[in-house]
């Protein structure tokens, strides 16, 4: 992830998205999804600037949300270890602390700030409601994509004192790999210094204990709501497709998505589900807003598709 979102031609960056999103129906992912035909013209249109005034993943910005930001940074980067990742997929990988249904987890993001995020200070709810209604918008036929939208971030329930109320340092943020050198392109890179994980020889090679082409599924990723929220998913034994749970496990992998570190360590299977994922984050990135969505509104349309893909209650 960089620092400061590069600028590029228009043109140019018009001309990629374009390309991307007109990939033919002949490219067909896992599960049997075609990759989308370009939207509309009438579609979602990324704005420019975000909430604050800013550029988008701005961490330099003087804005009201740098310094809580930058703070975060200093001490995710410090305490996500290769063996505190190992004891939180332990502990929460049982699944045993509620039972409750998608949209009521929705409902409990009504408290929840992502100190992490540079874009909004809004409730998550919000965030999550936004990402959603734009791909529906442009993809109205790909329903597991609108629902991968809803449901991308609600492992940031972590926050919420019903869960433990982890702090923010071990629930959101950019995600990397653990096990192998800290990628420079990672934000607020100069904080790794206080990991222990830094002064480990074993850990601080390109590839570290992993071997190139190992595939992701088998790389340790710093904890938080998205492998949480993966967990939650596949054991509740989710009918949504791979890229979705490809989408939900690496959202905040932005050294890899953005940046193009870490690609190494991906396999052919990580490589078509990784087109899904950077169509999904213009998305979840750029619709971030102080519009609000009318809750009630659009309520029915993800409760039929919450029945659809999930059991009435899960186990969390």
């Amino acid at each position: 992830m960089t620092i400061v979102i590069e600028q590029i031609d228009n043109g140019a960056a018009q001309a990629e998205e374009q390309k991307t999103l007109t990939i033919t129906n002949d490219l067909v992912l896992d599960g049997g999804f075609a990759l989308p035909k370009e939207a509309s013209d009438e579609g979602f249109v990324a704005p420019e600037i975000n909430a604050f005034g800013h550029s988008f993943r701005d961490y330099d910005a003087e804005s009201q949300r740098q310094k809580t930001v930058e703070g975060f940074y200093r001490l995710n980067h410090i305490h996500q270890t290769y063996d505190f990742v190992k004891k939180m997929r332990g502990e929460y990988g049982k699944l045993d602390k509620i039972e409750m249904s998608i949209w009521e987890c929705c409902e409990l993001l009504n408290d929840v700030i992502d100190d992490s995020d540079p874009d909004l200070d809004e409730p998550q709810i919000e965030h999550l409601l936004q990402t959603a209604e734009a791909i529906r918008k442009d993809h109205p036929d790909e329903d597991w994509l609108h629902l991968t939208g809803l449901i991308h971030d609600l492992g940031k329930v972590l926050l919420h004192p019903s869960f433990g109320g982890l702090p923010q340092w071990a629930v959101v943020g950019d995600t990397h790999p653990l096990g192998c050198a800290f990628d420079e392109s990672i934000v607020h890179h100069k904080y790794f210094e206080g990991n222990p994980d830094y002064h480990n020889p074993a850990y601080n090679t390109k590839c570290g204990i992993y071997s190139e082409g190992c595939g992701l599924d088998n790389v340790m990723i710093t904890w938080g709501h998205d492998d949480y929220m993966y967990l939650v998913a596949k054991e509740n034994k989710t009918t949504l497709p791979p890229a979705a749970l490809f989408i939900i496990r690496y959202h905040s992998f932005y050294p890899l998505h953005k940046c193009g570190a870490y690609t190494h360590l991906m396999n052919e299977q990580d490589r078509e589900n990784m087109k899904w994922l950077k169509i999904f984050n213009k998305y979840d990135l750029y619709s971030k807003s102080k519009v609000r969505i009318d809750v009630e509104e659009v309520k029915p349309y993800y409760m039929s598709l919450i029945g659809k893909y999930f059991p009435a209650k899960l186990r969390w």
